[in-house]
């Protein structure tokens, strides 16, 4: 019978052999996966409108349209919130469309048209979208509310042009300015304080105005 010690030994070898084979193995893909050095960003220049003015930007390429409106234009009311376009904090209407600012990268609007809370209305002049959220308590810290309002603007705009929702019965209806249709097409903005009642009646008494 073989000796329980020199057994031990044996497998503590063979362990240590397996180990470093593949530690060799390994060595030549991890050194092939490791980032190349590179030089300066690769930048581009993108010339789009915002609220109504037009700007001239030389951008890094990889900048987000988010971060071009915050930190190149100082536009700071459009909130980077989760930065993964799952909260819609960072909500924009570029050419008449709501999108996630976030998800998106500048250069890929040249000659787009683009609107944040800013260009909607001013502390003198609401958007009556702004005073309805204001009237009915529509938010509660903000943070969210300037995508919320930007949404809810774009919300109206998708209903008015007769676009169904998920929660639309009838396809081929022209969709209605419901709670559950608000709520559908508002579901992409995300408020932690919980003032989702308080925002469809706000939408609600908007959309009672356009009608």
């Amino acid at each position: 019978m073989q000796d329980p010690d020199k057994l031990e030994l044996s497998r503590r070898g063979l362990m240590v052999g397996t180990a470093a084979s593949v530690a060799i193995t390994a060595a030549p893909s991890m050194a092939r996966a490791q980032p190349a050095v590179t030089g300066a960003p690769f930048t581009s220049k993108v010339s789009f409108e915002v609220n109504g003015q037009h700007h001239h930007l030389d951008l890094d390429t990889r900048t987000t349209l988010l971060d071009a409106l915050r930190e190149h234009l100082h536009l700071t009311g459009t909130k980077k919130g989760c930065d993964h376009g799952q909260c819609g904090a960072c909500t924009v209407v570029v050419d008449g469309r709501r999108i996630n600012s976030c998800l998106t990268l500048a250069v890929m609007h040249e000659g787009n048209s683009v609107t944040t809370i800013e260009g909607l209305g001013v502390p003198d002049g609401l958007h009556p979208m702004q005073a309805a959220f204001v009237k009915h308590d529509g938010y509660q810290c903000g943070y969210c509310t300037p995508g919320q309002i930007c949404s809810a603007v774009a919300v109206l705009d998708e209903i008015a042009a007769g676009v169904p929702s998920h929660v639309s019965a009838d396809l081929t209806a022209h969709p209605q300015v419901t709670a559950a249709e608000l709520r559908e097409r508002m579901s992409g903005n995300i408020c932690r304080c919980g003032a989702y009642s308080n925002i469809v009646d706000a939408i609600t008494e908007v959309a009672g105005r356009q009608a």
